[in-house]
């Protein structure tokens, strides 16, 4: 269970800022990543609610950063 709390705290955010940087768009990285925790909630690999609240916190700091880091590249 601590490694589900972990994992959702730093894979989200990870995962919206590596999606930017291949696509150079925030919001197709977070898109793709909604998707992905769509599909991992879909098939049962989150039993509890604190981990889904966890993984949008980290989804959230994921846009909030990956959006930084758009504005800094374009211009």
């Amino acid at each position: 269970m601590l490694t589900k709390i972990i994992l959702a705290l730093i894979l989200p955010c990870l995962l919206v800022i590596l999606f930017t940087r291949v696509t150079y768009n925030h919001y197709v990285g977070t898109g793709l990543t909604i998707a992905l925790l769509v599909a991992s909630i879909y098939k049962g690999y989150t039993h509890t609610s604190i981990i889904n609240v966890l993984d949008l916190l980290s989804l959230t700091a994921g846009f909030l950063y990956s959006r930084r880091m758009v504005r800094k590249f374009k211009g």
